[in-house]
């Protein structure tokens, strides 16, 4: 199988480990404020609309639409090496308008990503301990025509 070179960590935070944990256990978590309702990606310690310090974790759909997106044939790190082409994307949540989290789209031929097409989540051990929430394409449940 070959060496494996470990992918670049983030850097989990108080802020942050809420989410980095969620993503561990499958679930897609997003600071809301408790005061006006406000949901805050990237995590922050204080809400950007109302300046309340009242944040909880809350878990999201899982559901987002593909807002842009790149293919990257070039590693920027050597963990990426053998993944190339991805696509590095931005995807917007549907729970708030503008609430858009950067991520990898996976399970999809690259020639058939389209801004605006549904996609969902789907959690991936990517190295021991780092679990990313990815998106793939939206399919319906129990198609089989």
């Amino acid at each position: 199988m070959g060496t494996q070179v470990k992918p670049p960590l983030p850097l989990e935070t108080p802020v942050t480990e809420f989410f980095w944990e969620g993503a561990r256990r499958g679930q897609l978590l997003i600071l809301r404020c408790q005061s006006c309702g406000h949901y805050i990606h990237y995590p922050e310690p204080i809400c950007s609309q109302c300046l309340s310090e009242d944040l909880t974790p809350n878990q999201v759909s899982g559901n987002a639409i593909l807002y842009s997106y790149t293919i990257s044939e070039r590693a920027w790190h050597p963990f990426w090496v053998d993944k190339l082409p991805y696509a590095l994307a931005s995807v917007e949540l549907p729970e708030q308008k503008g609430l858009r989290m950067a991520t990898n789209i996976v399970d999809c031929p690259l020639d058939e990503l389209v801004v605006g097409m549904e996609l969902r989540v789907v959690f991936r051990e990517v190295h021991e301990g780092l679990t990313l929430p990815l998106f793939t394409r939206q399919e319906l449940q129990g198609a089989s025509e």
